[in-house]
C-alpha cells in the first residue's frame, strides 16, 4: 500500500510480541504446546498475534456505507455475474452487523508464527497434537481462499480421537500463508510461483525439525504440493490434493479436442464425456477471472485495492461458482465465513498481490509434470474438474489412494471439514 494511500499500512494495524504466545500458552483437545520464539539455522521463528487497529475497521465500514451500485444485472440468473440483491445483502451485513473481532480471535487462540525464508516473511500456524506418533503435514490454500477455509479441520486431524478417529491418525499441523497472501510477506520482484514456494515450504518444515512429513493442498495449495512432490525434497513421503492440474491428466486427443473447439473424441466412456463437457463449460463460462490475473492483475488490483465491494464481489462470485450448492454458497458456507475471508484480504490489502500467482505461472511458464512419489486424491463432486482415476493416474503414477465422495466441492475443508479429514486420514495411512 502507497504512503498516499489513506487507509492503514500492513504495519501499522499488525502487532507481532513473543510475550503474547509464550510457551504453553494453548491447551484444550488437540492443542500442544506452543514454540517459542525459535532461532534456526540462523533464521528466527518469531511468535505473531494480529491486532487490526480500529480505525481500519471504521474505514472499512464508511468505504462500503459509501458504495456506488451498478444497476441490476438484466438476466434472471447468475450468467451476466454475482446478482445485485445476492451482493447487497451480504454487504449489508459486512457494514453492520460483521465483527472482525471475533474472526481476530479465532486466529490468535491458534500458535501463529513468522519466519523469513528466501527473502520473504512467511506467516503460518503450528499446531502439534497431544498423540506422540502424530504425522507432520503441512497444508496449502487457494486463491481466494486463506488459512480461514482450513480452521475447521484442525481439531479432527490434530486431535482424532475426539472426532471419531484413531489416535494413530493424528497429524502435526503446519499451515503457512502463501506469498502475498494474508499476513505472510508480499514479494517484491518477480518468481515466486509455485515452484519456489514448494522450495520454502520444504525449507518451512526442515527448519521447524520435521524430517519426515508428508504434504496436502487444493487449488492453489495443490499446484505448490504437486511441485513439492515433483522436487521430492528429502523428507517429503507423499502428497494429497483434492484438487488436479488439467494439464497433466487429460489424455491428449481430448486436449486437442478442447482446444479446437471440436466435439468429444470417439471412444470416450460416458464418464469421461462428462468430464469432457465440464471442462469444455469452464474455459467457455467460468474462467475469465483466471485469464484477467494471469494477464492483467495489477489492473484488477486497483479496484480490489480501493473498493471493499469490489473486492467481495469478485470473490463471492467464485464463492457461488466453485461450492458443492452451485450458486448458493450460504448453504454451504456461512456469511461470516465467508467475510472473514474476504475481509481478511481486505485488511492486508492482498487482493492484488494474492492474484499475481496467476501471473507468475502464466508468464514463467509454469509447466506440470508427472508426479512419481505416492500421491493421493480425493475427488470431491463439487469441484471444478472431476478427472476419472484412470485420468489421475497420468499425473500420479504412483497413485496410492484415490476416492470419490458424494458431497463438498472446491473448498472442501471449508465445506465439508469432517469429510474431509477422514479422506485426509485415509491418503496416508499406508505411509505411516
Amino acid at each position: 500500500m502507497s504512503p498516499a494511500s489513506p487507509a492503514p499500512t500492513r504495519r501499522s494495524f499488525l502487532t507481532t510480541s513473543a510475550a503474547a504466545l509464550s510457551v504453553g500458552a494453548f491447551s484444550g483437545p488437540g492443542f500442544a504446546q506452543s514454540l517459542g520464539a525459535v532461532p534456526t539455522g540462523g533464521k528466527a521463528i518469531r511468535p505473531f498475534r494480529i491486532n487490526v487497529a480500529q480505525e481500519a475497521l471504521i474505514d472499512l465500514r464508511r468505504r462500503v456505507q459509501a458504495t456506488r451500485w451498478p444497476d441490476r444485472e438484466t438476466v434472471a440468473d447468475q450468467s451476466q455475474g454475482v446478482r445485485l440483491d445476492k451482493i447487497q445483502e451480504l454487504v449489508r451485513y459486512w457494514g453492520t452487523g460483521y465483527d472482525w473481532r471475533k474472526a481476530e480471535a479465532k486466529l490468535n487462540a491458534l500458535p501463529q508464527f513468522i519466519t523469513e525464508i528466501d527473502g520473504l516473511d512467511i506467516q503460518f500456524v503450528h499446531v502439534r497434537s497431544r498423540h506422540p506418533d502424530a504425522m507432520p503435514l503441512i497444508m496449502t490454500h487457494g486463491w481466494p481462499g486463506s488459512i480461514f477455509e482450513l480452521l475447521k479441520v484442525i481439531g479432527p486431524l490434530t486431535d482424532p480421537t475426539a472426532h471419531g478417529g484413531r489416535a494413530e491418525d493424528a497429524f502435526h499441523l503446519v499451515l503457512p500463508s502463501l506469498p502475498g497472501y494474508g499476513f505472510s510477506g508480499k514479494p517484491q520482484g518477480t518468481g515466486w510461483g509455485p515452484e519456489r514456494i514448494a522450495r520454502a515450504w520444504a525449507e518451512l518444515m526442515t527448519r521447524l525439525g520435521y524430517s519426515r512429513y508428508v504434504s496436502q493442498g487444493g487449488d492453489w495449495g495443490a499446484i505448490v504440493t504437486d511441485a513439492m512432490a515433483r522436487q521430492a525434497p528429502p523428507g517429503l513421503l507423499g502428497i494429497h490434493v483434492n484438487r488436479i492440474e488439467r494439464a497433466t491428466t487429460v489424455p491428449p486427443e481430448v486436449a486437442r479436442a478442447l482446444a479446437a473447439g471440436d466435439p468429444a473424441p470417439a471412444g470416450l466412456s460416458p464418464e469421461e464425456r462428462v468430464v469432457f463437457g465440464e471442462i469444455r463449460d469452464f474455459f467457455k463460462n467460468g474462467f475469465g477471472y483466471a485469464s484477467i490475473m494471469a494477464t492483467r492483475p495489477q489492473t484488477i488490483g486497483y479496484g480490489l485495492a480501493d473498493s471493499p465491494v469490489a473486492l467481495a464481489a469478485w470473490f463471492y462470485d467464485k464463492f457461488a461458482d466453485w461450492v458443492f450448492t452451485r450458486g448458493e454458497p450460504e448453504r454451504s458456507l456461512t456469511r461470516d465465513e465467508m467475510l472473514d475471508d474476504i475481509t481478511l484480504y481486505w485488511l492486508t490489502n492482498t487482493g492484488t498481490s494474492s492474484a499475481r500467482i496467476y501471473w507468475e505461472s502464466s508468464a514463467g511458464g509454469y509447466k506440470p509434470a508427472v508426479v512419481s512419489i505416492p500421491a493421493a486424491v480425493t475427488i470431491f463432486p463439487g469441484e471444478v474438474y472431476k478427472p476419472p482415476k484412470s485420468w489421475a493416474q497420468r499425473a500420479y503414477p504412483n497413485l496410492i489412494y484415490y476416492n470419490r465422495v458424494e458431497k463438498g466441492g472446491h473448498f472442501a475443508a471449508w465445506e465439508e471439514p469432517q469429510l474431509f479429514s477422514a479422506e485426509v486420514r485415509a491418503a496416508f495411512r499406508s505411509l505411516r
